[in-house]
């Protein structure tokens, strides 16, 4: 008996020790991410979305969900999950951005800087290690896109090669 229990123990044990890849992205709100980025600079990621949103949902369970994306993105970036309708103010840059009501729903201002009017959902949005907004990816990104894009913007890729060019030499690891 006592084998037994050792045994459905142990199993467990061995498979979460042999399988160290996380399940999931270590969201932290955008404040936090500032603050971690002032001690340690990192790219952030800041994935824009409403709870609404029917692709911001299916990006939440197939492009944020596979290993090599989780792994790239919570070793490389600060990632925020940021609520395009959220009510809390935000402050970044000395400047205060706030909900705006505007029909049935309103929107966050910070959203409406990030991405420059366009409110697009999901988007996904890239500042450098110097918190300098560099680009807003709009629309659902596919595991193999967020791949690519991550890299590209991680690696400040966008400072010497054209996308196009980026593409053709770029290897996946998925």
């Amino acid at each position: 008996m006592k084998r037994y229990f050792l045994f459905l123990f142990l199993i467990p044990l061995t498979l979460l020790a042999n399988n160290p890849e996380p399940k999931e992205i270590h969201w932290i709100s955008f404040e936090e991410a500032v603050a971690l980025n002032n001690k340690t600079p990192k790219p952030i990621l800041v994935d824009v979305y409403t709870d609404w949103c029917h692709w911001c949902k299916v990006m939440d369970k197939k492009t944020y969900t596979n290993p090599t994306v989780v792994n790239y993105i919570n070793t490389n970036f600060y990632a925020v999950k940021f609520d395009a309708e959220q009510k809390e103010p935000l402050t970044f840059n000395d400047t205060t951005f706030n909900y705006v009501a505007s029909g049935r729903r309103g929107y966050h201002e910070f959203a409406g800087a990030i991405l420059k009017g366009k409110l697009s959902f999901p988007s996904t949005v890239f500042f450098n290690k110097e918190k300098q907004l560099i680009y807003a990816a709009p629309g659902y990104l596919k595991t193999p896109m967020m791949e690519k894009l991550t890299y590209f913007m991680k690696n400040e890729v966008y400072l010497t090669k054209d996308w196009e060019s980026f593409e053709k030499e770029f290897k996946s690891k998925l």
